[in-house]
């Protein structure tokens, strides 16, 4: 399969499929393709499966895009402005995922739920009790709010984030909470109680343009029309 991303602010990645090739995205995801794409729409695995899509806020069910007789394409666009990252998935490069962030893969990927099982972090990390883990074998794509900035930790190397900022970690990294230090910095610094904290070794890709922190931005202008 061949792709490409074009497009900015809000990108779609135009992918190439040979006769028979396939590929998996959540319902609605499709933007265009070409005639001859076969769409079937699947529970991709039971009612487990569709229980954990549910509760990452995923579609209840996905659809696969078949190429028949001959090449085929299929485009997916991005929902919101920000970027379309590529994703390898395979042994020992697993990804952890902020809710919402999957928007196509090849059909060996397994799409599942990642529990932060500490209260405290699903509470007060930003990020929320449930997540997706991105396992299995193949390619996948991720929607990012705003662009994408990547890093690379080394093995107990640790970077500090703001609530919402994290998009996505490699399953070797751990995620914590960390509590800002003295009552100034938290109730004059503007960022909050406590912040996440992820830790290597891994990837981790950070997003400038939470869609959480656009609402927060504009909530005071559509108010005050509304009023």
């Amino acid at each position: 399969m061949k792709y490409e991303i074009k497009g900015a602010p809000l990108p779609v990645v135009i992918c190439t499929l040979e006769n028979g090739e396939a590929l998996l995205c959540e319902s609605g995801a499709m933007s265009w393709m070409s005639s001859n794409v076969e769409m079937q729409t699947t529970s991709n695995g039971g009612i487990g499966k569709v229980f954990s899509r549910m509760m990452t806020r995923e579609s209840l069910f996905q659809n696969v895009y078949t190429a028949r007789n001959g090449q085929g394409m299929i485009a997916f666009a991005s929902s919101f402005p920000g970027d379309i990252v590529p994703l390898e998935v395979g042994p020992g490069k697993e990804y952890i995922c902020q809710k919402s962030a999957y928007l196509a893969s090849t059909t060996g990927v397994e799409i599942s739920m990642f529990l932060n099982k500490s209260l405290g972090k699903g509470l007060f990390g930003g990020e929320g009790f449930i997540m997706q883990k991105l396992s299995g074998n193949g390619l996948a794509f991720v929607e990012i709010d705003g662009t994408a900035v990547k890093y690379t930790l080394e093995p107990g190397q640790s970077m500090v984030v703001s609530s919402g900022y994290l998009v996505m970690m490699s399953a070797t990294c751990t995620l914590d909470i960390q509590t800002v230090k003295g009552a100034k910095n938290i109730f004059l610094g503007g960022e909050g109680l406590f912040n996440t904290k992820i830790t290597g070794p891994g990837e981790i890709v950070l997003q400038t343009m939470p869609i959480i922190k656009t609402a927060a931005a504009i909530a005071p202008y559509v108010a005050a029309k509304n009023g």
